[in-house]
C-alpha cells in the first residue's frame, strides 16, 4: 500500500478537558505524547513559536488506524473556528449508546447518528452502525467550494481513488479499510479561522520529492518544501506540506521513518499526565495579561 491515511490535527486550548472527552466519551486511548521547546519547522503546531506538545489519540496503533493529533500551544488560550472542517465520522454502536446515555453532554440527534462537539469545538458524527473495517473512524469530512475542482486535485494530483461523487460531494480513499476523505460543497466561502487542521498521509520516502515536483509543475501550493523534522529521542521524518485549492493543508510523510516514530508508547498516559501536572502556563500568562486568543 503506497499511500496511507494517518491522522488529522486539532489545535486544543485545554489538554485535560480534551483528553477526558476522547477517553471517556469516545473511548479512545492515548498512543504517544511528545513535548517540544520550540515551534515546528513545518508549522505542525500552527504559526506559533514557543513550547507546544503533541498527543496522538485513537482506537488503536497508528500503523493501521486513523488517529487524531491534539496540538497544544502553551501560550494560546483559544482559537477561532472557521467552516473548513465539517467533522469526523465514527461508526460504533457502543460509543453511540454511551453518548445517548450521557444526559449532560450536548448532542444533536439525527436518524442513525449523533452530532457532538469536543470541548474545543471540533465536530463528530457518531453512527449507530458497526464500522466496515477494524477502525471505527471511517471518514474525515471537509468543506469544498468547488467539488469538481477538488476531485481533480485530490484524485489526479494526489492520487486518491474516487469512490463516488455528485455536484455536492465526493468520497475518496487511498485504499480499502482506510479512513475516507469526504468533500462536501459548502454554502459559504471557506473560512479556515485559526483552529484549522491538517490531514496527514504517509508514502514511501522516495515519492516525496517527485510529488513536490508534480505540484510545482501544476502550479499548486507547496506550503512547506521537503524538510526533515526531529522529535526528541525518536526517529527523524521527512515531510512536505501542500494545500488544496480551498487551502486545506496536507502533510505527506516518508513512511519508513514514520513507522518508527509512531509506535505506541506504553508510557504515553504517564507522560501526558506529568506534562499536565507541570503545566503552570495559565498562572504564568495570567500575570502577564493572559494567554493569547486566536
Amino acid at each position: 500500500m503506497a499511500f496511507r491515511a494517518l491522522h488529522y490535527v486539532f489545535k486544543i486550548p485545554n489538554r485535560g478537558e480534551a483528553v477526558k472527552f476522547y477517553k471517556n466519551v469516545l473511548g479512545m486511548e492515548v498512543l504517544r505524547h511528545e513535548e517540544f521547546v520550540e515551534g515546528c519547522k513545518a508549522a505542525c503546531n500552527g504559526p506559533y513559536d514557543g513550547r507546544w506538545s503533541k498527543t496522538m489519540i485513537g482506537y488503536g496503533p497508528e500503523d493501521n488506524h486513523f488517529v487524531l493529533e491534539l496540538t497544544y500551544n502553551y501560550g494560546i488560550g483559544s482559537y477561532r473556528h472557521g467552516n473548513d472542517f465539517v467533522g469526523i465520522h465514527i461508526y460504533c454502536p457502543k460509543v453511540y449508546r454511551r453518548i445517548i446515555s450521557e444526559s449532560t453532554l450536548p448532542k444533536v440527534k439525527h436518524e442513525g447518528f449523533l452530532e457532538v462537539n469536543d470541548p474545543a469545538g471540533y465536530r463528530f458524527f457518531i453512527h449507530d452502525k458497526q464500522s466496515s473495517s477494524h477502525d471505527p473512524v471511517r471518514k474525515l469530512e471537509l468543506a469544498s467550494t468547488n467539488i469538481h475542482r477538488s476531485i481533480d486535485y485530490w484524485s489526479k494530483k494526489c492520487g486518491m481513488k474516487l469512490l463516488e461523487s455528485s455536484d455536492k460531494h465526493a468520497l475518496l480513499s487511498f485504499g480499502d479499510g482506510q479512513c475516507q476523505l469526504q468533500l462536501t460543497l459548502g454554502e459559504q466561502p471557506i473560512d479556515r479561522g485559526q483552529a484549522y487542521g491538517r490531514v496527514a498521509f504517509s508514502c514511501p520516502r522516495d515519492r516525496l520529492a517527485p510529488l513536490q515536483d508534480k505540484m510545482d509543475k501544476g502550479g499548486e501550493t507547496v506550503v512547506t518544501r521537503l524538510v526533515s523534522l526531529d522529535t526528541p529521542g525518536k526517529a527523524t521524518v521527512e515531510v512536505i506540506i501542500l494545500a488544496d485549492p480551498d487551502g486545506h493543508e496536507i502533510c505527506f510523510v516518508g513512511d519508513e521513518a514514520f513507522c518508527s516514530l509512531s509506535q505506541v508508547d506504553p508510557k504515553a498516559d504517564e507522560l501526558l499526565a506529568v506534562a499536565m501536572s507541570e503545566d503552570y502556563s495559565d498562572a504564568w500568562f495570567q500575570k502577564r495579561g493572559g494567554k493569547k486568543t486566536h
